[in-house]
């Protein structure tokens, strides 16, 4: 089968790397891709918001299986053009990938359906958003409504720094359209957790629970960034509370969705907060987390490309999904200076030792030389018995990898360490 993979990142390479374990794969294409996918793939530089030439390229190739990644184009409509032409794919559609669209969207839903999330106002008039934070409780979180790179999310401290905030989308569109909306909402505390999901719309089948690092520095100090490592499974996240989020979030997140008329098949992200109360949604993605992806499909077990096309059928009940009980870590390294300004075009050395458990995000190949192209340039994974392993084998793999500043943190890892020695 030609499998056609739309992205160029970490995850995609993850995914690719996957898919490429099944027997009846025998062409991968990854659009755009990047330096390091090309060497499990056929890159073609067809950029991911470009619908019109993925489109084109899927219906040339006579694709037999396409697989929409980012939340670019999965909003925008990727999936709806490519099943207009009877081309079978991974990921929803584009009135189902609204639930990362638009937080709005998905604030209201999570109201009107009672599924448990942070307190919330909605604004589309800057002044009466800054007139609200006069008052609001601090510390508070402004969200832009629309995609802005996983970068959206500002926690303010004070109500200074939230008034710049609202400032900086509203009026300065430093998210740009995205920013035409916000959200105000209420500061929840508690160990965060990621769980993707594998859902045809009918069943839901959550994947192995994982843990992010989004700031920049050491002790989650420095800046958001899209995710600089992680690690799975995540302690905080016990059989426990899987069952209280499985009834009370994951199957009426799906029955919500069903009722709106908007069906969801694909893979749906939850992110969640262990607050004192509970678990409660912070976002929801309409498709895998990057890094929390190559993390969590070392782990399957079971065939994913199966798995996919089980959903895209509607008949995820029928196929068996297995995790290992083994733990896994991801050590991203970046360019220095990222996430605001970064040099690129050093050349990248990876050991082959390593290759098969490297996921390439930022590189291009310049002259026969891979040379890092990006903020978050690689994911380097190791899997072992227990998470303590398997972060010393991450950290170990890391010291094969080579290119001028690099960056990384040193402590990925370190929180769920600390949470499995209580």
């Amino acid at each position: 089968m030609k499998v056609m993979v739309v992205g160029g990142g970490g995850r995609e390479h993850a995914i690719i790397k996957k898919i490429k374990e099944n027997p009846k794969v025998t062409e991968v294409f990854c659009l755009p891709g990047n330096g390091g996918i090309a060497a499990d793939a056929v890159c073609v530089p067809i950029q991911a918001k470009d619908l019109d030439g993925i489109t084109e390229f899927a219906l040339k190739e006579k694709i037999d299986y396409a697989i929409v990644a980012p939340d670019d184009p999965l909003v925008l409509g990727c999936v709806d053009r490519l099943v207009k032409h009877n081309i079978p794919c991974f990921g929803p559609l584009k009135k189902a990938a609204i639930i990362e669209g638009s937080k709005a969207f998905s604030k209201n839903l999570m109201k009107k359906y009672k599924i448990p999330t942070a307190a919330y106002e909605i604004f589309s008039d800057m002044q009466e958003a800054l007139d609200y934070l006069d008052t609001a409780p601090i510390p508070t979180v402004i969200k832009a409504d629309g995609l802005a790179l996983g970068k959206g999310v500002i926690i303010a401290q004070t109500r200074e720094e939230a008034k710049n905030a609202v400032r900086s989308m509203m009026e300065e569109k430093v998210f740009g359209a995205s920013g035409d909306q916000i959200v105000i909402e209420e500061f929840l505390e508690g160990p965060e957790v990621t769980v993707l999901s594998f859902t045809d719309g009918k069943t839901v089948v959550p994947m192995i629970s994982s843990m992010d690092h989004k700031r920049a520095g050491d002790n989650d100090e420095g800046l958001n960034t899209g995710g600089m490592g992680t690690i799975a499974p995540n302690p905080y996240y016990t059989p426990e509370i899987a069952e209280i989020c499985m009834e009370k979030i994951f199957l009426p997140t799906i029955k919500a969705m069903n009722a709106e008329g908007r069906i969801f098949k694909g893979c749906l992200y939850f992110g969640l907060m262990l607050t004192e109360n509970g678990p409660k949604v912070i976002e929801y993605n309409c498709r895998f987390g990057d890094p929390e992806t190559q993390v969590v499909l070392p782990l399957l077990e079971s065939d994913l490309f199966e798995i996919m096309q089980a959903v895209t059928e509607g008949r995820l009940s029928e196929c068996e999904v297995k995790f290992s009980d083994k733990a896994c870590c991801c050590v991203v390294a970046a360019s220095e200076g990222y996430p605001v300004a970064y040099e690129k075009g050093f050349p990248l050395t990876v050991d082959p030792s390593v290759a098969d458990s490297t996921y390439i995000a930022g590189a291009a190949i310049k002259d026969g030389q891979l040379v890092t192209n990006g903020g978050r340039v690689l994911g380097v994974t190791a899997t072992a018995d227990t998470l303590k392993e398997a972060v010393d084998a991450a950290y170990e793999k890391l010291g094969k990898v080579h290119f001028d500043n690099m960056y990384y943190r040193h402590d990925i890892g370190a929180k769920a360490l600390k949470a499995t020695e209580v």
